[in-house]
């Protein structure tokens, strides 16, 4: 007997892996497990992926459905991950309460260096892997330094063709193919969900609909900035001549960030609704077929552009790109990808005809050279690539992409002047530098 275990945190995710059942991406299985893990902050009061309105469309494609939540309890599923010594010990566990028996266990799962994903592979030893992505991260290095007992096992990467040939990072340094599941699969599944009750009246102009982040929960921006940058969504949209607009916030971003919209509408003079069911942005693509997408850098920005042909704008992204922290931040390459590609609401003309930036082939050369400085560990082949694009195209647009000392501490152009470019590979050079932070250290103890 075999079962496929299918690992899915988002209503996204699992239409993705919907769209890739559908499209022949995986071999027939005797049995189909979607293993839904709600990884809010506070699982108990946020609906989980298989709460929210649309998810029993997608249902059909698995034989069960079960939470991950409740097989780790008490555990949180982002923070928890089984001890070595115990990982027989859980497998057997799971097997008995998933009614596996001695059943051949593949896995697909996302975020794989991160939990729950990595933990439900360390816990099925010998289960082949595949990942899928459903986000821009695809795009950008493996975030650690994965376990070759893990990444030696994934057979390939499925993702979406969000940015059409553009080729991604993520775990190539285990060599993984990448697969493409198909654009039109995908939207096919969209399409089941279109009907899904969004809670918004259909009546009048095709909006402007700005997608809220929740960045402030992640560190990246305070909660006032994060108001301030909803704001200036708005602002952008009623600058392009729109009067009725709707705001998607984020499904666990605080009720004030709509409120503080709401005030700067009226004042604008802008009819503004404001969501409060979580659905998918696709879903409001096919139900209002907006006439403007405003967002940050979330996915759904590439889904609007690539996938339904609406107009689309960035703003904030070059705040977020100094923000960032660490450089190796896992946020970096969707944030780039994004200011790389879409207008800002100010280029009435690019908006307007979807011009993009830049063609793949200098975006693929900056995701390159960005990887490299994100993750020169993981991925030193890139070492040529990063230097041959920053001796050609460092410049001061190019330049919000990469920090001063990062290059110069990697060797890179752009980095320290030229003359004293041998400084960070001279050993004794690095010696002193290791002393006098040591004793800088000792003195501020």
């Amino acid at each position: 007997m075999s079962t496929q275990i299918f690992l899915a945190s988002t209503l996204y995710g699992t239409a993705t892996l919907a769209a890739a059942l559908d499209a022949g991406c995986f071999a027939p299985a005797d049995r189909r497990i979607l293993l839904v893990s709600n990884n809010a902050a506070t699982p108990e009061t946020t609906p989980s992926p298989a709460e929210m309105p649309g998810f029993e469309r997608l249902r059909s494609r698995f034989d069960d459905v079960l939470s991950w939540n409740e097989a780790i309890f008490p555990f949180h599923p982002g923070g928890w991950s089984p001890r070595v010594e115990d990982a027989p010990m859980w497998e057997r566990y799971l097997r008995l309460a998933w009614d596996l028996g001695e059943d051949d266990v593949e896995l697909a799962v996302e975020s794989i260096q991160v939990h729950p994903a990595l933990g439900v592979a360390q816990i099925f030893t010998d289960a082949p892997l595949t990942v899928y992505a459903d986000g821009l991260m695809s795009y950008g290095p493996t975030r650690n330094k994965l376990d070759p007992l893990v990444g030696t096992r994934v057979e390939r990467l499925l993702h979406l063709d969000l940015v059409p040939g553009l080729a991604p990072l993520l775990l190539t340094e285990f060599d993984v193919p990448a697969e493409i599941v198909p654009t039109p699969a995908f939207t096919k599944v969209l399409a089941e969900l279109a009907d899904t009750d969004a809670g918004l009246s259909e009546e009048g102009d095709q909006p402007a609909l700005l997608l809220g982040q929740y960045l402030s929960a992640l560190g990246i921006l305070s909660a006032e900035e994060e108001e301030s940058l909803h704001v200036e969504m708005l602002t952008g949209a009623v600058g392009l001549g729109h009067s009725r607009v709707v705001f998607k916030p984020h499904p666990t971003a605080p009720a004030r960030f709509a409120r503080t919209l709401e005030q700067e509408a009226e004042k604008l003079g802008v009819e503004l609704t404001v969501l409060d069911t979580p659905v998918l942005a696709e879903v409001l693509y096919q139900r209002m077929r907006p006439a403007l997408v405003v967002g940050c850098f979330s996915t759904a920005l590439l889904t609007a552009s690539a996938l339904y042909g609406l107009p689309v704008a960035r703003v904030g992204t070059e705040t977020l790109l100094d923000r960032l922290t660490p450089y190796e931040n896992s946020n970096r390459v969707p944030v780039t990808i994004v200011d790389a590609l879409l207008p800002e609401p100010a280029d009435r003309e690019a908006v307007t005809e979807g011009r993009r930036s830049l063609d793949t082939d200098a975006l693929a050369a900056l995701v390159r050279a960005v990887g490299f400085a994100m993750q020169p560990k993981i991925l030193p082949e890139l070492r040529p690539a990063a230097e041959e694009y920053l001796r050609g195209n460092l410049n001061a647009r190019t330049r919000r992409y990469f920090k001063k000392r990062r290059l110069t501490s990697l060797g890179l152009p752009g980095g320290i002047p030229e003359r004293l470019a041998f400084l960070p590979h001279n050993s004794t050079a690095r010696k002193v530098v290791r002393r006098a932070r040591a004793i800088r250290r000792s003195i501020k103890r």
